[in-house]
Order: C-alpha cells, then sequence, then structure tokens
C-alpha cells in the first residue's frame, strides 16, 4: 500500500538504506531539469508495463516522485494494483530541497 511522505522522510530513508528503489516517473526529455540521483527513469505511461521487470521485489520500499507530484500519485496507485507493499509518494522534484544531478 502506497502513502504520501515528505521530502524529508524521502531523503532520510534513501539516505539510511541501500535497499530502496527510487522511480523518476517523468518523461525523459525532463531529465535536464534534474534527478535525484540513483533514481531509475520509469515514465508513467510505460509504469504499468515495466514496473515488474525493474523492481523485482515486491516487498522492497519504493519511493517515487515526479515533476510537482501529480503524476507520482498516479503511478503510486499503479504500482499498488501490481502488488507493491512500500511505495511511497514524495511529491515532485521542483520542491526537493536537496542535491539534484544535471
Amino acid at each position: 500500500m502506497s502513502c504520501k511522505i515528505n521530502q524529508v522522510d524521502a531523503k532520510k530513508m534513501m539516505d539510511s538504506s541501500k535497499d530502496v528503489t527510487i522511480i523518476d516517473v517523468r518523461d525523459e526529455e525532463e531529465l535536464a531539469e534534474g534527478y535525484i540521483y540513483n533514481s531509475v527513469l520509469i515514465p508513467l505511461d510505460t509504469v504499468k508495463d515495466k514496473a515488474e521487470s525493474i523492481i523485482k521485489d515486491k516487498d522492497k520500499p519504493v519511493l517515487v516522485y515526479c515533476r510537482s507530484g501529480r503524476r507520482s500519485a498516479i503511478a503510486c496507485r499503479i504500482l499498488d494494483s501490481l502488488g507493491y507493499k512500500n511505495v511511497y509518494d514524495f511529491g515532485g522534484i521542483i520542491d526537493w530541497p536537496f542535491e539534484k544531478v544535471f
């Protein structure tokens, strides 16, 4: 089941565990605006088809973000429907107060 978390908590999860998958559900062209280190790009329109081949362990924590938070919420619902157990939506990268990769 997914839940909304704030970006500080998401960053704490990223920093405290190597066993977290970070998913960016924006389109490839949006990567030029910056992305979070170690995140995997799975554009929203491909999440349903590609998630299970990329994220094998459905019990592993999955952190999801997009540009503003709308697509990440949709992606979390899709991941829930696919049986992922620990999905966390931390909104949009436009609000990300931490380091980005350019």
